[in-house]
This record gives structure tokens, sequence and C-alpha cells, in this order.
């Protein structure tokens, strides 16, 4: 096995923008490690031909095929012999071990009984092994490569200026929050923060896996790894390296190996217990058989049961299941990383191609998000008060009540209010969860909220018959002063384009229920629903009320199939961690995303949800063909070799050529992009 280490801190090259064919394209992707093993491959394999032509016998023929034998094993003895001396024998590179020396041995022994020893077999077990394993370290490095280059967003540095006003490169966990950083045309931005000079355009792929680049100016707020593309950026840092976006994800992508699926926890069981069995199988197919003819008064023939028992251990070795298993779900969570979508873990991958039922959020993962205020309509008692102005006051006062909060409804308030708002205008502001916001403005009590907040206030009737008339093709803000209502806002959101289509391809990929859960007006979210033709919706929910829903549909499903949330990944955290799977959409410099999320999807294309399973859907159907080829191929071999059919060649296909097959076939997980996004 090659040892385990961090994707991201995986050996990189990026140097290599020529093409390279034959031998020079394969040990331009190798470590210097790996290039060492390859020329020992190369000079075992010569000196091993060479030795075919030698014409020497006996203890010298022997010795000859042991400089080969060394030269290409060397390293295998010593781990044989170092877990054994730790205690863990039962790996590949004992069963390595013992399968070459034993059959070294018998060489010597038919050297002395006048036949040919089977020296080059031996060796050959060692040379081919030893490619496999080259080809698969060569194959996993090339995995990680791909994985480094898509998720290349770990900056090297950080520009400041000095006292002088010359810039200088720094470390960027150097950096404290608030110091003012430059980012040039062409670099990485290092640290989330706010522009405070210059406009530019940003390159935001290696995070969302999207092509098309986005605008940033003054006062806007950029995130760590983003590649900035034209002007000159002046940014003030909100955050320190370490807990920054990129940081985040790169620990995200890190860590995704330590949470195994139930297939990869299986095949680790399998090994540790199918790995001692086969040992004392072949113990015994090499002993039962010649002890038993010595008890019947036949000849024991030890030689040809122990040369059974070692071509059995050769072709028992595991490695293409405990090799390929876990690099086909690499390939799956790295190609899926290509393509803006971040899976915390292979158990989470498997979980998806099981995902029966998929519960939405409505704003900012259906819809855009982006709301905008298309009517205001004032009371016919707030415009006998307050004059023909009434219409602005009403959206000037909803404004400043909701000038503290970020939700998109107070944001498209503010826009469409248009002008500055100074604090000292607001004060004591209470926000209430699922209602709406309470707020001193200009000395007036307001209240601007939904219609549970008039209940609460009083005020139901007086809302109800204001609306009565109105068509409620949109979300409505009511809005109180002093106690008196004053009228409702209308806003509406936008389905995304996209969101339909997602529907029909999640239901193609055996979705059984779509259902959408929202805090919205029962009016808007029929609507919607009708819309994306979602199969069931639930609306006027506070956030509690949402995880009660989700909990109703986890006792309706079986404990087989899963149910995946889809949200903002900010308000939705609970239900994002009550669901089987928590999927956060539109999650792009979003801590709490990144945090309660199982799954990350960095834009805020609904169509990545289905483009998520349809590589889950492929990740398993290839670790299946995988486990199943491998052990019906080594059942095949075993009762061959048992037997006496097989030889120590068959051995080596057995091993090594499985192992071959199956991490190629694996490689295919990373392939997600061209054939599936």
């Amino acid at each position: 096995m090659t040892a385990k280490s961090s994707w991201i801190d995986a050996d990189r090259r990026t140097d290599f923008e020529v093409r390279i064919s034959g031998y020079m394209w394969m040990e331009a992707l190798m470590t210097k490690k790996q290039k060492k093993v390859l020329y020992r491959i190369i000079i075992a394999a010569v000196v091993m031909v060479v030795l075919q032509f030698v014409p020497v016998q006996g203890y010298l023929r022997f010795a000859l095929y042991l400089i080969p034998y060394f030269i290409i094993g060397y390293d295998i003895l010593r781990k044989a012999a170092l877990g054994i001396a730790h205690g863990e024998v039962f790996d590949e590179n004992f069963l390595m071990a013992v399968a070459t020396v034993g059959a070294m041995l018998l060489g010597v022994y038919n050297e002395a009984n006048g036949m040919e020893g089977e020296f080059a077999e031996g060796v050959a077990v060692m040379l081919f092994y030893q490619i496999g394993e080259l080809f698969q370290a060569v194959a996993v490095g090339k995995s990680r490569r791909n994985i480094s280059a898509l998720m290349d967003i770990r900056p090297d540095y950080a520009n400041v200026e000095d006292e002088s006003g010359k810039l200088m490169q720094v470390d960027p966990d150097d950096v404290e929050v608030g110091t003012v950083i430059i980012v040039q045309p062409g670099e990485k931005i290092p640290i989330d923060g706010v522009i405070v000079e210059g406009n530019s355009t940003l390159n935001t792929s290696a995070l969302t896996g999207e092509s098309v680049p986005r605008d940033a100016g003054l006062g806007e707020e950029v995130i760590s790894g983003c590649v900035n593309l034209s002007g000159l950026l002046k940014i003030r840092t909100t955050k320190e390296f370490g807990e920054s976006t990129v940081s985040k994800i790169l620990d995200l992508v890190e860590n995704s190996s330590m949470k195994k699926a139930r297939t990869e926890n299986f095949i680790t069981k399998f090994a540790r217990y199918y790995t001692p069995a086969v040992c004392y199988s072949a113990l015994a197919l090499a002993v039962l058989p010649s002890v038993i003819n010595l008890l019947m008064g036949n000849p024991a023939n030890w030689n040809t049961w122990v040369i059974r028992a070692l071509t059995f251990l050769v072709i028992s070795c595991p490695c293409a299941l405990v090799i390929s298993i876990p690099l086909s779900f690499f390939g799956g969570i790295g190609g899926a990383s290509s393509c803006g979508i971040l899976v915390k873990g292979s158990n989470y991958l498997e979980a998806l191609a099981r995902t029966k039922y998929v519960v939405f959020d409505k704003t900012g993962t259906l819809t855009r998000g982006v709301f905008q205020v298309t009517e205001v309509c004032a009371a016919p008692a707030f415009v006998d008060s307050v004059g023909e102005n009434a219409g602005n006051l009403l959206l000037e006062l909803a404004a400043c009540a909701e000038s503290y909060s970020s939700h998109p409804i107070s944001k498209s308030l503010r826009e469409a209010y248009g002008s500055e708002i100074h604090a000292s205008r607001v004060s004591d502001v209470e926000e209430i969860g699922g209602h709406g916001v309470l707020a001193v403005v200009d000395g007036k009590k307001v209240a601007a909220g939904n219609g549970r907040l008039m209940e609460k206030l009083g005020l139901s009737q007086a809302a109800a018959e204001n609306t009565r008339e109105r068509k409620n093709t949109g979300t409505i803000v009511h809005v109180a002063v002093d106690g008196g209502y004053a009228g409702c806002i209308l806003i509406s959101d936008v389905v995304k384009d996209q969101s339909a289509e997602a529907i029909a391809a999640l239901k193609a990929e055996g979705v059984r229920k779509t259902v959408m859960l929202t805090g919205d007006s029962h009016a808007v979210a029929e609507r919607v629903a009708a819309q994306l033709k979602l199969d069931e919706v639930k609306s006027e929910l506070l956030p509690g009320d949402k995880v009660n829903a989700v909990e109703e549909l986890l006792t309706q499903k079986s404990p087989k199939e899963m149910l995946a949330f889809v949200g903002d990944g900010i308000n939705d955290a609970p239900v994002l961690s009550r669901a089987d799977i928590g999927v956060a959409m539109g999650a792009l410099g979003s801590d709490a995303a990144i945090e309660a999320a199982d799954i990350v999807l960095m834009d805020d294309n609904p169509m990545k949800l289905a483009l998520a399973m349809r590589i889950s859907r492929k990740c398993l159907r290839i670790v299946y063909e995988n486990i199943v080829f491998a052990l019906a191929v080594k059942a095949v071999c075993l009762a061959l070799g048992a037997v006496g059919i097989a030889n120590m060649w068959i051995a080596i296909f057995a091993d090594v050529g499985v192992m071959v097959l199956a991490v190629l076939n694996a490689i295919r997980c990373l392939k997600v992009k061209k054939e599936l996004a």
C-alpha cells in the first residue's frame, strides 16, 4: 500500500505544459521516489532477461538470480519483516515475501535434485508486483494532482505595503484582521475582505466550477481563492487566513477521506479477515495433502503442493480491492469538486445514490432570492393622516426598520428606498424570528413583517382588508406605525431558470418525492410549486416548523432510502443537520454553509444537485464493478491454483493484472465534467 497523505499537500507539477509521450510521459507524472522504483524495475528486468542466456546451473545460478530479486524486492522484504516485528503480519507485503522467497528456495531444491529451478518465476512475481504498485501510485498521484489543479486555490502570499509604500510579500497566516492587502492582476485573493479601493473582474471557477467571471467594486465583499483578472484591488481583511473561505474549503476537501463509505468499511473488514484466512489455507494446502499421501503410503510430493500453495498466496493478494475502492471514491469526490460540488466524505457520496426524497428551501434555492418591490399599498387611514406622500413614507419607514437585517427582503426594501439610512434614525431594533422586525424610526414605533406579526399586534383584520382585493403574486410585508396599520409592500421573487429542469432531472435520477418548505405565504408557495411541478409544498413555516416537517418525512421513508435537504446554509442550519444529507446551495463565501452541510454546491445552480447524484451513481457503479470483477477472477484463479492448473504466471495476472485493470476503471470516476456536466 502507498502511505496515506494529504490531498492538498500532494506533489504538484504545474511546470509541465508540453506534450510528453511514452516512457517520458510516465516519468513526468512521477515523484523522485517513484522514479527510483521505475529505474529498479528496468534494471531488474534487464538483468533477469540477460540471465536467461547465461549458461550456468546450481548454486551459482541461484546467486545470480538473487541480484535482480534483491534489486526489485528488498523494500517489500523489509516491509514484511517490519510488519512481523510490529505484530501486523498479514498484509500484501507478507504475501509477496512468502510467495517469492518460497519460490526461490524451491528453485534451490530443484537444482539440487537435477531439475531446473524456478528462479525466474520468483523474480517475475516480485517484478510485476512492483510494476502494479508503481502504476497504482502514479494513478493516485495523477488523481491528486488533478484535484490539486482544480482546487489550487491556496494562496502562497499576501501583498502588504510597508512604511515607505513598497510592496512586501508576507505569509497569509501573519496578516491580521483589518490589514489592507493589495491584490494585483493575475493574483489570487489570499484572505476574505472588503474592497476599499479599485474595481476588477474576478474568476471564481476554482470555487464554483463556473467559467463566467463576475465584477467587483468598492465596498463589495470578496472571498479568498478568487483570481483577480484585471484591475488592482486594495482589500481590508475581515477574517484571519485560517478562518477564510479558502482555508475552510481546503480543510473540507483534505478531511473528506476520513469519512468512509459503507463499501470502504466493508472492504477494510473484509481484508482484515480475508488475508489471514488465505494464509492459513495456503499453509494447509502445502502440508495436508503431503501428510495424507504419507499416511496412505504414497509419495508425499512436497514440491508439488508447496508450489501450489505459493501460487495460491500470490493469487490471493487483495490489492485490487484495497486500492481501487478508495481510489474510486477519491476520484468521485475529486471529479465533483471540479464542478463546484464539495462532498465532505465518501459516505455522503454513497448516500446520494440512495436519495429518494429531496426537500428544498424556496428563497435562494429554487428562486433567485433577488426580491424587488413591485407595489406599495398604503392603508386609507394612513393616507388620511400623512397625505399624498403616504406611499413613499411607508416605504421609507419599512426600509429604516429593516436596515439592520441581512434578509433578502430587507435588502430589497432598502434598494427600493434608494437613499442612505443614517443609524441615528433607528433604535430599539428587535427581530422576531418568523414574524418580522420591530424598531423605533424617527421616534415612531414601526413594525414590519408578515401576517403573523400583524396578528400578534392585533392588526390582522386591517391587514386582511388592505390585501383582500389584491392578487398575492409575491411576498407581502405589512407595516404598522405607532400601533396603527399603515399598509403593505408587495415584493416578488423570481424562480431560477434552471429550477424546473433540475426538478425534472432529479425525477429522472430516481427521486421519488420533491418537497418545498418555505416561510412565505401560501399563495406564493403554491404558485412556485405549480410552476416547478413539485410533489408537495408546505408554506408559512417557522424555522422550527421546517425541522418538524423534515422529521415527518423521515418517518415516511424506508431505512435504506435517504432524504436530502437543500437550503442556503445560513438560516437552515438546523434542518441541514437533521436531514440524512444536508446540501447547501449557493454557498460561495458562506461559513455557515460549509460548516453545517454535508455537501456544498458552490454556486446557485440547482442542476448541480442532479449532477452530484449522477456522479454518485457512476462512482458506485464503478466500485461494484471492481468488487465483482476482482472477487470473480480471484475465486476462479484460486480454485485453479489449488488443483494445480494455474501456474505462477496466471497468479501474476490474478494479482497484478486485476489490480491494474481495477485501478484503470477507478480512474474513470475523475472524468465527470466532460461526460456529465
